[in-house]
């Protein structure tokens, strides 16, 4: 792959039309090791699962061609800022002189099955693609890419984090994927100093229990939060907004983040909270529509924003509908059909160039790039520079991203003492 055309790639998706699909199957097989392509042909099985549009031919347009496509980069203070030119990314294919002992092996850990897998399997696809780079580059280190499902559940992740842990040929974890999983898992990983390196968890306190091991490798929603709320506020001028979130440790987090910085547009006779798993939103959806706001902003996932949206529509509610990233996947679009056009959907994630997204479905079974899938390409290359620079030990592995400083397809990524970026920037995206 040319890496300068890739970087010029992500310059221009932020004005073109993109789109971000989910990725359709799913793997049961918790733990198991598997190399890119094998990944990729297991996915050929499977890719009926919830509707996927990279099902049916790998286009990205849910019900009436309706897609989520990158708008503007925004700060903290809801201001558009311009996508940085220039730079050449890490490669993940180094110079191929790579060497390391056989069966060495990165796990990831994520909902790859279940209600929301879609967030958990496009992070491991991205992967793929970076393990499939470097094992056709490195003859002589040949890494693998070990799937953990926690199915997005905190106390189904207590149960999966021992088992990476206790297999020597893990060098370090991708993921977990979600808030309440990482808080449970991350005491787990902390004893065991094993690295842990998020595409996807944002919940702000995540990096306040002092876990030297964790890092983040997108924007908190101590970012997401206050840049959502400045840019409904400031730049679309919304002074009255109901806050609904899902109860989930990322939903409750992120509702707990935007709420103070709204201020007075923050209507609190109609902030509620639903749970995950809910379908019937009838209570809230007869609350929200009583209220006559001009923004709703959900805190959730996907699996309830649909539904959601879909029942304030068919209640009569206009309001402008905005979501985060727990529900930026094609996913929503599938499952809320027309309900979902001119949704308004953030992410502190990256849109994909142009090279990486071919890249991407020729590896994946058809698949398209979705939210997380840029993260988890560069997050996977970031632990094989480690790999391929001779480390073995995971304690080293720690050290390595503590002192790493490089450039992404997404962003720049370096850290501070506490596992959080140094610098880091907030996506609008929206259905159309």
């Amino acid at each position: 792959m040319h890496r300068r055309s890739m970087r010029s790639a992500l310059v221009l998706v932020a004005v073109a039309t993109l789109t971000l699909a989910a990725c359709g199957s799913k793997s049961t097989d918790s733990g198991s090791s598997t190399s890119a392509a094998a990944t990729s042909a297991a996915a050929s099985g499977s890719a009926e699962a919830s509707g996927s549009a990279a099902a049916s031919g790998g286009a990205a347009a849910g019900a009436a061609g309706l897609s989520i496509k990158a708008e503007v980069q925004i700060d903290k203070e809801g201001n558009e800022v311009a996508v940085a030119e220039g730079g050449t990314p890490v490669s993940p294919a180094g110079d191929g002189s790579a060497t390391c002992a056989a069966g060495t092996s990165i796990a990831m850990m994520g909902p790859l099955t279940g209600a929301n897998s879609a967030l958990g399997l496009n992070i491991l696809y991205g992967a793929n693609v970076a393990i499939d780079e470097h094992n056709k580059a490195n003859p002589n280190c040949q890494v693998t890419i070990k799937q953990f499902d926690d199915e997005g559940d905190q106390q189904k992740a207590t149960q999966v984090a021992p088992q990476p842990v206790n297999d020597p040929s893990i060098i370090g974890v991708l993921g977990p994927a979600f808030s309440g999983p990482t808080e449970a898992s991350g005491p787990i990983f902390s004893q065991a100093n094993m690295l842990s390196l998020t595409a996807s968890a944002t919940r702000v306190s995540l990096t306040t229990n002092g876990w030297t091991n964790f890092f983040r490798g997108l924007a908190n929603d101590g970012v997401q939060g206050p840049a959502v709320a400045n840019y409904l506020t400031k730049t679309l001028g919304y002074t009255k907004i109901c806050v609904i979130d899902d109860s989930s440790s990322y939903g409750a987090g992120l509702a707990q983040e935007v709420t103070p910085v709204l201020g007075s547009a923050a209507d609190s006779s109609c902030s509620g909270q639903v749970k995950q798993g809910d379908k019937d939103f009838s209570a809230t959806v007869q609350l929200v529509k009583g209220a006559e706001p001009e923004a709703v902003f959900y805190a959730g996932y996907y699996a309830e924003a649909a539904p959601f949206v879909q029942q304030l529509r068919d209640a009569g509610v206009t309001a402008t509908f905005m979501s985060a990233d727990g529900s930026n996947d094609a996913q929503f679009v599938a499952q809320a059909g027309a309900a979902a056009k001119d949704a308004l959907l953030s992410c502190p994630c990256g849109p994909a160039p142009e090279e990486f997204a071919a890249a991407y479905s020729a590896l994946n079974n058809g698949a398209v790039p979705g939210v997380y899938s840029v993260e988890g390409y560069d997050l996977t290359t970031i632990i094989l520079t480690g790999i391929d620079s001779g480390i073995t030990e995971r304690a080293a592995l720690v050290d390595y991203v503590k002192n790493y400083d490089g450039l992404g397809l997404a962003r720049n990524y370096k850290w501070d003492a506490t596992g959080e970026l140094e610098a880091s920037l907030v996506w609008i995206y929206k259905v159309q």
